[in-house]
């Protein structure tokens, strides 16, 4: 079980690397001045990768702690 944990830690690393990589990206789009359609498209991007990002960080959140109780 000691593998789940580490698994899900490098899973919630990843998670929280994308969460990092979606508030860059959200930055970028602010400061490059795009009108609003634009804007719009480039903001539902990030909102689909920083739902992954989340998902994934969650999901490696659920294996620590499957890990941790199975232990």
């Amino acid at each position: 079980m000691e593998a789940v944990i580490w698994i899900g830690a490098a899973l919630t690393l990843a998670g929280v690397a994308g969460l990092i990589w979606c508030i860059r990206l959200a930055f970028k789009a602010r400061r490059s001045g795009l009108d609003e359609a634009a804007m719009r498209a480039a903001l539902s991007r990030v909102v689909t990768l920083n739902l992954a990002a989340l998902g994934l960080s969650a999901l490696g959140l659920a294996a620590v702690v499957v890990g941790i109780v199975l232990q």
